[in-house]
């Protein structure tokens, strides 16, 4: 995910210092080049030989070591980083980012940075609640640095409130939101489904499906990252929900079909990549339906047709994207859905196919559309939620392109008819006046 990518992470004297390991490791998996800057009084923490070992590079806290690889090291590291991360980061880190003032290796390295810099605080609730932190962190805002607001709970020193360092995931995230991706989607607002819908039988029971939600996840992250606004419409899921992206939580078709409705009308893509349920109890018991001896059958009756409503009150521009999960005739079945919901692309697959399907971390899928219908080789669903962006992207831009090549063939077919048409009148007056000549003649002669 970050190959050639330079991130750089200044660790200040907190007792959250120690989670940075995680990070460390996480962003060194992703294939990050990682470089850890500390304070002094980070060290009285964790180790920097903790992240020498994880990262391969020196770990870096004297200013003023003799050991440098580079003739200027804090220069140096600037000019390679793609984004600088401190955290955890103290009151008195932030304060000396907040003034410019740069006495240290982390704060010297940040001054020379032109890269994002990312400040997320972790420290006692009363401090983190100071008027003069606040204004800190407000003139950090002010010089473009991102400020990821801490946790509340139980803290080290007892107290309960705001000033948790934030879990290392959200932190990654954060990461991968500002360079992973080139922002290709900036501006785009996207409704992106998933997991499965619950309809219930009675207080107790209900009627689900397999679908763990990745597929829909793995969406909603790609295209936050790739700089859209994310909202999420999720059904019951067993996935990670990327950070960074609005989640509205539902539980049943019905209300999925609501929730989709209040919003879709704003969206520039819709994807439906939520396991629906086709059919729902036709009445739910108000108490538990006890065991009988005999056999139970419940009526079921047809839910609402979310994408088939979406194809039929789409805006102009908004491109429509459905989920066809088939076992058989996948290709055939997949095109008449295409047609008959209106959409303008399916991605189909097979459950049957190894490696796709429910609650796997790859899939094997095809993308159909009117024009074209382009068969994936198994990968990651982070990878194939790519594809699908790229393909609709291309899809939006070949649209226009169409309309107006439609456009222009209609004009030129007009032309041509015209050509034809005045053509044709000639002959036909010509003809016309030949016959009348050969009458005249004929009548002379007679005469």
């Amino acid at each position: 995910m970050l190959s050639n990518k330079t991130v750089l992470l200044g660790i200040t004297g907190s007792i959250a210092a120690y989670k940075m390991a995680n990070v460390t490791s996480m962003l060194k998996k992703m294939h990050a080049d990682v470089h850890v800057l500390m304070t002094k009084n980070a060290t009285n923490f964790i180790n920097p030989i903790t992240f020498e070992t994880l990262t391969g590079n020196k770990c870096l806290v004297d200013t003023f070591d003799r050991n440098f690889e580079f003739s200027v090291e804090h220069v140096s590291l600037a000019k390679k980083a793609d984004i600088l991360l401190v955290a955890p980061a103290s009151a008195n880190v932030i304060g000396k980012l907040a003034g410019g003032i740069a006495d240290d290796m982390l704060t010297t390295t940040a001054m020379a940075c032109t890269c994002p810099l990312i400040i997320s605080p972790a420290m006692n609730t009363r401090m983190y609640e100071n008027p003069i932190l606040q204004r800190n962190l407000e003139t950090c805002k002010q010089f473009g640095m991102e400020i990821i607001e801490p946790d509340s709970g139980h803290l080290a020193c007892g107290d309960e409130g705001k000033g948790k360092l934030p879990p290392e995931r959200l932190l990654v995230e954060a990461i991968l939101r500002r360079i992973r991706f080139e922002k290709d989607m900036a501006g785009k607002k996207v409704l992106i489904t998933a997991g499965a819908t619950m309809e219930s039988i009675d207080p107790v029971r209900y009627i689900t499906n397999h679908s763990s939600g990745k597929m829909g996840a793995a969406l909603a992250q790609v295209a936050m990252q790739r700089g859209a606004e994310v909202t999420l419409i999720k059904a019951n899921t067993t996935c990670e929900i990327p950070y960074f992206v609005k989640v509205v939580n539902v539980r049943s078709a019905r209300d999925m079909f609501e929730a989709v409705r209040a919003v879709a009308g704003g969206m520039d893509i819709i994807i439906k990549a939520a396991a629906v349920a086709d059919y729902t109890p036709a009445q739910v018991a108000n108490e538990k339906v006890k065991k009988a001896d005999s056999d139970l059958s419940i009526p079921l009756k047809r839910t609402a047709d979310i994408l088939g409503y979406l194809g039929e009150n789409r805006r102009t521009g908004q491109v429509l994207c459905g989920f066809s999960m088939e076992t058989e005739n996948m290709l055939e079945n997949s095109r008449a859905k295409l047609t008959k919901k209106r959409v303008d692309m399916i991605v189909a697959n097979n459950v049957k196919v190894q490696g796709a399907g429910f609650g796997t971390d790859t899939n094997v899928v095809t993308l159909i559309t009117k024009r074209s219908c382009e068969e994936l080789p198994i990968m990651s669903k982070d990878e194939v939620a790519g594809r699908i962006f790229d393909k609709i992207l291309s899809l939006k831009q070949g649209d226009s392109e169409d309309e107006v090549v439609g456009t222009k063939k209609e004009e030129a077919n007009e032309e041509v008819t015209a050509d034809t048409n005045a053509e044709t009148n000639a002959t036909d007056t010509n003809v016309e006046e030949t016959v009348e000549d050969t009458k005249q003649e004929t009548a002379a002669k007679e005469s």
